[in-house]
């Protein structure tokens, strides 16, 4: 069992190596997390390294590909930080980024809270607390150098990957009524050539997958709160990314939602 102690030096080793661009090869052995309990324990410690209330939430390894590349059985969450999200037409640095990825993602606002309880949450009933759906796009990394073999505990550590994130603006158009399953999303680097995605590759539903994450914080006794944002998983493969790069995700009527890299 990791004592608060230790829990609390991963937290600052994992914190400190994020805000300097810095990898390590794993935790120390005294400090390493073993199971996902363990894991989310260390990653919700980085709440209090914001004065800012917490941004939302992100779904790590939405896709069975995503999964056996890291080596993990399912989705896993992670935290949003405020300081940490963008607005449409943003412009990020990918200094200390070692992944340098961009994936566009459905990212869910919600209007009112989803408190923890016993009984699952069904896919409606999360969807009625919903406020909007947003287009998006996150720019994960981890700080270990080989998060492929890192291990389920030590990525939920590391905060199941999060980086950057930039949320676009909220849908104009009636969204509930869509299959989004089945809806295609594009997105150009440089307007390059078209790459094609679908919302099927998230859980094979990215309301499913939003419904999941409502659950996995109910089992682990957090409030999904209103206003916070839910970014549920790349739709399409990882989008390499240069210093220069200008990548733009077209979600169609739901919208697009454009950011741009320098080094």
């Amino acid at each position: 069992m990791l004592s608060e102690n230790h829990a609390h030096g991963a937290s600052d080793l994992l914190f400190h190596h994020w805000q300097d661009g810095r990898r390590m090869t794993a935790l120390p052995q005294r400090m390493r997390p073993s199971t996902r309990a363990e894991g989310y324990a260390i990653q919700a410690l980085l709440e209090h390294r914001t004065d800012e209330p917490l941004y939302g939430w992100k779904i790590a390894a939405t896709s069975l590909a995503g999964q056996a590349h890291i080596g993990v059985d399912g989705p896993m969450a992670g935290r949003l930080l405020r300081e940490k999200a963008f607005g449409d037409g943003a412009h990020l640095s990918l200094a200390g980024n070692a992944m340098r990825v961009a994936e566009p993602e459905f990212a869910f606002r919600m209007a009112r809270d989803l408190v923890p309880r016993s009984t699952a949450y069904g896919v409606d009933e999360v969807l009625d607390a919903v406020e909007s759906l947003h287009p998006a796009i996150e720019v994960p990394d981890s700080r270990f150098d080989d998060f492929v073999h890192a291990g389920e505990a030590q990525l939920l550590a590391d905060n199941a990957c999060a980086h950057l994130f930039v949320l676009g603006h909220a849908a104009g158009v009636p969204w509930r009524s869509l299959d989004l399953a089945h809806y295609p999303v594009e997105a150009t680097v440089n307007g390059g050539t078209p790459l094609t995605g679908s919302g099927e590759n998230v859980l094979g539903d990215p309301r499913v997958a939003l419904a999941w994450l409502a659950n996995e914080l109910s089992v682990l006794g957090i409030v999904l709160k209103a206003g916070q944002v839910v970014t549920t998983g790349t739709c399409m493969t990882p989008i390499p990314l240069v210093p220069g790069d200008e990548v733009e995700a077209d979600f169609g009527p739901l919208g697009r939602v454009t950011v741009r890299f320098t080094e």
